[in-house]
């Protein structure tokens, strides 16, 4: 087991040598990865997502294919098609840019709801059907989404079911202005992404998504999971849709993947506290006046997170 705690440490280091300033949202994208669930990198234009993205795939030997979603992508696109062939008189199937074991899907929100469902079943079942045929995915399939929130004009904005496909929403904020200056130092010659090579193989990250498996979580802390997620469905002024069980298993797959990382074989109550924003709030739909008021789900979870008293 020990062995196997390095993994990540070894993933995360590689990664901030190309990403600056932003170990917190690295760690979290990495328990993404760990827990065998996908991620939605919400945020404006510039600031490293797709950079975050392919740091990551570059850090581990893996395929890595990238999706530019559009308006005009049609759901072949992303899973593959069958094609005639004249020779063999049969069709033989070419597999799409969704058979790798990371995608990024870039600006997910720009295609329309049809390509969207193709790629959020596969996340969900870790498996395609095309033409009938039962396709599985690699192992690991991780998919990375970026969407940008400003830009309304041209976009789809994901429904509240497909967005519960997801395990975690991030955001990855400005970097400071040393961070910036810093930024600016390492690409005056040569993106540092060009020179980075791989720390980790793909049966690492299987080895260790099967170790985080077998985290322990004493009853207290299930209870602790299953109150906060609860209490998003009982805030009837404000919330016109709570989390649901799934939310619950989200929350308790990244604790546990985040016991792994700080090298604990229990989870504990801080492990919940700081993923319950990133697994919870984009699973929560507000009432429209609460929005006009200026709430934001992000401020509904801190409020559970207040109200829910902590296990001992």
């Amino acid at each position: 087991m020990s062995d196997l705690h390095a993994i990540p440490q070894k993933l995360i280091e590689n990664i901030s040598k190309v990403i600056v300033g932003k170990r917190e949202v690295i760690e979290l994208v990495v328990v993404g990865l760990i827990s065998n669930g996908h991620v939605l990198l919400e945020d404006v234009p510039g600031l490293g997502k797709t950079m975050l993205a392919r740091s990551l795939a570059k850090s581990i030997q893996a395929d890595f294919k990238r999706i530019q979603f559009t308006p005009d992508l049609l759901p072949s696109d992303v899973t593959g098609v069958s094609i005639y062939n004249q020779k063999t008189g049969e069709f033989e199937f070419r597999k799409g840019p969704i058979f790798a074991n990371i995608l990024l899907a870039d600006e997910v929100n720009r295609t329309t709801p049809r390509t969207q469902s193709a790629l959020l079943e596969a996340m969900q079942e870790f498996k395609i059907t095309v033409d009938g045929v039962l396709k599985q995915l690699p192992t690991p399939f991780f998919v990375i989404a970026t969407q940008n929130p400003i830009e309304f004009h041209g976009t789809y904005p994901l429904p509240e079911s497909q967005l519960d496909r997801f395990l975690m929403q991030l955001g990855v904020g400005y970097p400071s202005n040393q961070e910036e200056v810093k930024v600016l130092t390492r690409n005056m010659k040569e993106s540092p992404l060009e020179t980075l090579q791989s720390a980790v193989t793909i049966q690492d990250i299987i080895d260790v998504q099967k170790a985080v498996t077998s985290i322990h979580i004493e009853p207290q802390i299930a209870d602790y999971i299953v109150n906060i997620v609860s209490a998003t469905r009982n805030l009837p002024g404000d919330i016109k849709l709570g989390a649901s069980p799934r939310a619950s298993l989200a929350l308790m797959r990244t604790s546990r993947a985040l016991a792994f990382l700080d090298k604990r074989d229990y989870v504990i109550p801080d492990d919940v506290k700081r993923l319950a924003p990133a697994v919870l709030r984009h699973r929560l739909a507000l009432q429209p006046r609460s929005v006009v008021r200026g709430l934001t789900s992000k401020d509904i979870v801190s409020h559970v997170l207040k109200k829910i008293p902590v296990p001992a």
